[in-house]
């Protein structure tokens, strides 16, 4: 029966262990600083994505400007227009053109120095984003190679276990078994001396005698928690 105790005790301890591999917490906390930076780096595209857009209007904004002023200047350079007053009126809206063309490129410079500092966010905050997902990858090879691991020695214990409760009564391993349940994972512990060590309590003289007078195949159980007693060369009975 304490074999049996034993197995089952191992058996806990590996699935202890599995549950809580350090890769477990280090990968929990990563996708945590991950979600942030990817939230960052959405929004880092986008505002990149609109500010191209931006820029782009800004080009063609100061490229039609660019084009009117030179129809105008070509007709003022080719003679065509002679009414001084036409004259007058073309050379006003060349000069608007020119103050036009310099408040458009200044919009324009200022989208390209909006566009180059998103860029330069989206670089590094693409740069960190690799660095996590490398660092998942690392860590979730390390874990399957400890979960694994893990899972051979599970499975070791499982068949040692199964050959063992199959050597024992079918009744006193589900009785073993709801009392493993009940107490916290011990359902057998060894009587050392005069003490249970399931509950460590010391046995009353009279429970003493009843097991000194039991059968060496008789279940015993201790008063105080119940578990089922077993009777080793330690046993001062």
């Amino acid at each position: 029966m304490l074999d049996l105790q034993d197995l089952d005790l191992q058996l806990d301890q590996v699935a202890h262990k599995r549950k809580s591999l350090p890769e477990h917490q280090a990968l929990a906390e990563l996708a945590g600083e991950k979600s942030v930076v990817d939230r960052e780096l959405v929004s880092a595209d986008t505002e990149v994505s609109d500010l191209q857009r931006e820029q782009k209007k800004a080009d063609s904004d100061v490229e039609q400007v660019r084009q009117r002023k030179a129809r105008n200047q070509q007709r003022l350079d080719s003679g065509q227009v002679t009414s001084p007053k036409d004259l007058e009126n073309l050379q006003h809206e060349i000069g608007s053109l020119d103050r036009r063309i310099a408040d458009l490129e200044d919009a324009e410079l200022e989208v390209m120095e909006k566009l180059e500092t998103a860029e330069a966010t989206q670089a590094e905050l693409r740069i960190r984003a690799d660095a996590f997902a490398g660092r998942q990858t690392e860590l979730e090879s390390t874990r399957d190679a400890a979960v694994k691991e893990l899972d051979e020695q599970r499975a070791a214990f499982g068949d040692q276990r199964a050959k063992v409760a199959a050597e024992l009564p079918a009744d006193l391993v589900t009785q073993y078994q709801k009392l493993r349940e009940r107490n916290g994972g011990i359902g057998a512990a060894p009587l050392v001396g005069k003490r249970c060590m399931g509950c460590r309590m010391e046995l009353s003289p009279s429970d003493l005698n009843r097991i000194k007078a039991a059968a060496p195949d008789s279940v015993l159980r201790c008063e105080e928690c119940g578990r089922i007693l077993v009777r080793t060369a330690e046993t001062n009975v």
